[in-house]
Formats: C-alpha cells, structure tokens, sequence
C-alpha cells in the first residue's frame, strides 16, 4: 500500500484548501445553524428546560460546564427519530474519540480562516498541554491512520499556535515499520533520515483498534488518551454500560441519555434469539469497529442467516433495536421508532440520515465544536424489496474501506450545514440543540467511566475492565505498557 511519509508542518503552512472539502470552502453557513453554534449556555439551559419542565436546571448547567478529566474531543451519531404519535427525539447511536466533521463545516467567521481547527487547540489542546505539564523534552505531532485532511488541519492550526513545526505522522497498525514508537513510556517518531524524535504531545487521529499500538499508560501527553477508546469512545460494548451507569445518576433530574435498546455480552450462538424478540429486525455490532465496519443491519432471515456464517476475530457482540421505517422497524420495550428522514427530494424520495455533533472539552464546559450530516445510499421506502441491502437503505457513514486497508470519502452523501443542504433535513434550532445535550452527557458518560477504570496512582483498573468487558480476544490486544 502507500502511505504517506512522516511530514513536517510549519507555522504559516495553513492552507484552507487542504483542509475542507472542496463543495464546503465556498459554502455559507446556515443562518440557523450559525445562530445555534453562537448560543451562550444560559440560554441553551432555558430554552432546554422551557421545552421540558421536568429538567432539573441546576443539574443541566452542571452538566454542560462539565470539564472532562479524558475525553475532550468528542463526537456523537444521531438519529432523528419519532414514533407513531409523532414524538421526535434525537438518539444516541455510537460516541466517537477521533471524530472528523471540520472539513465539512462551512466557516462560522469569513475572518478566521482555520476555522474549528484553530478553535480547539486554543480552547482545548493547549489548555489540556499547560495542564499536564510534560516534563519530556520533546516535539509536538499529529498521527493519524485514516482522515489526513483533517489530521494535517489540527497539525496546522498547532504550528500556528505553538510556533514550532508539527510532525504529521501516519500510524498504520498493517505497517511492518510504522514511523511511532514507544521508549519509556515516550513516543517517538522517525523522521526521513532514520532519526528518532521524541514527542511531548501528540493530537491522535488514530482509529482503528488504537490501543494494539499505543499504550494506555504515556508520558507523552496524547489528546484523547487510549483510555478514552476503551471506556466507550472506540468501544460500543463499554460505552453501553457507561450510558446505563450515567442514566441511573442522572434520572432523577429529569435527563437521560436516549439510546436504541441494547444487549450487550452476547455471544454469537445466542444472536438469533435476541434478533427474533425484537420482532426479526435487530442491528448486530462488532462492538470494537469504526467507520461503519462491523455493524449489520439484519431485516430478515436471509440477512441474519448470512451474517451467522462469517467468522469474526472477537467473542462478544452487541444487538440493538433497528430504527428503519415505520413498516419494519424493531419493537422494543419503549414501543417502536423510526426515522423522520430527509426532506423529500425532486423524485419524493426520503433517505434515513444521522447528525454528527462533536464537542469539545474547554475552560467553559463542553462546547459545540462542529456539526455535519450524512444520509444512506438508498430511499427509505415502505416496503422491502427481496434482494435489496438493508444497509444500503439505512447505513449512513461516508467511509469506504478499500482493499489495502486504508479508507475513501463518498461524499456525495455529504449534508452540509449550509445554506444549500441544511433545510434537506428539516430540523430545527431547537434538535440541534437537543442533538448538543445528547452528545454532552454520552461524553461524560464516557469520561466518567474513564475515570472508573484508572486508578488513584493512574494506572488502568485491568481486573475491572474485565469484568465490565470479559472479551479474551479484545484483552490480547491492549497494549498495557
């Protein structure tokens, strides 16, 4: 395969054409999401709370000036859903701890070209860096294995800010001779004439099964740390248990974070009984993937015979209720969902289609940081036709994986926040900002179980871990040290 080499990226090196896509460089933002973007907490809180008066408010401004210990760069999937008496909510598909969404916000200042790029090293890298206070004499870097447009964003805006080159590193884990090591608890990358460097602080846009090559345990300062991907941010089967625990904390306020219906800790043999209890249309999740990879959506027995003949390397799976159309979605406890979808296109098609909201960890709490959208490949329509994939009506993530390993963009499934695609989902200031509460507690949910698992002298709890996650498959492969 081709990787790219290690670079290094001056102050003064930012480009914006580099950085976002080529349809959002010129786009405006939508007034309305704009406005959102710009809203001071005080007044997400009131209108939060006028819209549901059994919020406590307090507990909500506590929330939302909460400031993550781990996880400070965040992002959360939603699905706008509603029911049959027309009750929309937004719900919670999966939190993510290396989100992308910069290069498909349109600029909320004309003024300030870097964008959220520059936004979150000023408000929360460099914060987080002053914090730690690394005693390791070492250079800054962003490594990365999938989203270099990005990657290469965040390396800019921290030249700029640190006025120092940044080292832009790609971290394959396929790489026989990867460019990152760890010596000592400290990562060092080597450059192009075989030198090593250490690091003192990295941005880590690393995905894919992050923790088989990066230790949970650093002196080098990594945002976000490993433990964030095990405590749910790269891991489903945790981070179920994480909003279950938060839940029962944050009931009796009023809040709660809204979720598909979850069985965790299933084994493969036990899947088909689940699947049928929910009505015969479940989603099955490898609890460990990203990217869209691992998860399936199972609508009859065809999907689910095809799925129970393919081997997987891990032991333990996920099944959760299936939100599709009213005629063939799952039903669960609390009754059944489905997507409001698009706005209907010139050939009155809707599609299913899930928000990304990122946040970030600041002084001021977690603040919205970007905002995007995508939609599946195929209508959402009524009735199922034999032979027609039931991911390609209902799986909305953009990443294609290719065969080497590595990942594509389909981005013509891209819904901007502009002032062209943002009225295609017809939603309004008030969903965004219940999208924004969704994401702010499935985050501290997530921080919160980070916290559990390290201890006082900041070690990782093991024995815990495995009694929240007793995969043997997935244990082999964390890197401790």
């Amino acid at each position: 395969m081709n990787i790219q080499p290690t670079r290094v990226i001056q102050p003064g090196d930012f480009e914006p054409s580099n950085h976002w896509y080529p349809k959002a460089l010129n786009a405006q933002i939508h007034p309305m999401v704009a406005y959102f973007m710009n809203l001071k907490p005080e007044k997400v809180i009131n209108r939060y709370c006028h819209l549901n008066p059994a919020v406590n408010k307090e507990k909500l401004q506590e929330l939302i000036l909460y400031r993550p210990r781990f996880f400070l760069h965040a992002g959360a999937d939603l699905f706008h859903v509603t029911n049959a008496a027309g009750n929309r909510k937004m719900v919670v598909i999966e939190t993510n701890s290396s989100p992308s969404g910069q290069k498909s916000l349109p600029l909320l200042d004309d003024n300030q070209e870097q964008g959220g790029y520059l936004r979150y090293v000023e408000e929360s890298f460099l914060p987080y860096l002053k914090a730690k206070r690394p005693k390791i004499k070492g250079g800054l870097a962003v490594i990365y294995d999938k989203n270099e447009m990005e990657a290469s964003g965040y390396a800019s805006a921290m030249a700029d800010v640190f006025q120092e080159p940044v080292y832009l590193v790609p971290f394959f884990r396929f790489d026989e001779n990867p460019p990152v090591r760890f010596v000592d608890h400290v990562m060092e990358i080597r450059l192009e004439d075989e030198t090593w460097v250490p690091i003192r602080a990295a941005f880590r846009y690393v995905t894919q099964r992050p923790w088989n090559r990066i230790p949970v345990h650093t002196r080098t300062v990594i945002l976000n740390p490993i433990i964030t991907c095990l405590a749910g941010g790269r891991n489903k089967m945790i981070a179920a248990k994480a909003y279950d625990l938060f839940n029962a904390e944050i009931r009796p306020f009023g809040l709660e974070i809204r979720t598909p219906e979850t069985i965790w800790d299933v084994r493969k043999n036990e899947i088909p009984l689940w699947v049928r209890k929910m009505g015969g249309q479940a989603v099955i999740k490898v609890p460990y993937g990203n990217a869209g990879q691992g998860v399936y959506t199972i609508v009859n027995e065809k999907e689910l015979d095809e799925f129970m003949e393919m081997d997987f390397s891990y032991d333990m799976f996920i099944v959760q209720s299936l939100i599709g159309n009213y005629q063939w979605s799952s039903t669960g406890v609390k009754g059944k969902f489905f997507h409001v979808g698009t706005m209907p296109d010139r050939r009155n098609f809707s599609y299913a289609a899930d928000i990304r909201m990122v946040v970030h960890g600041t002084k001021d709490g977690l603040k919205p940081l970007c905002v995007y959208a995508r939609r599946a490949r195929l209508p959402l329509i009524d009735e199922l036709q034999e032979g027609k994939s039931s991911w390609d009506i209902l799986g909305t993530n953009l990443s294609i994986k290719q065969d080497d390993g590595t990942f594509t963009t389909d981005s013509s499934r891209l819904i901007m926040m502009d002032r062209k695609d943002f009225n295609r989902l017809g939603i309004s200031v008030d969903d965004l900002i219940e999208g924004y509460i969704q994401s702010v507690l499935a985050t501290i949910a997530i921080d919160k179980m980070a916290t559990t698992l390290i201890n006082k002298k900041g070690r990782f709890k093991s024995r815990l871990f495995r009694s929240l996650n007793d995969d043997p498959s997935l244990f082999e492969e964390i890197k401790l040290e």
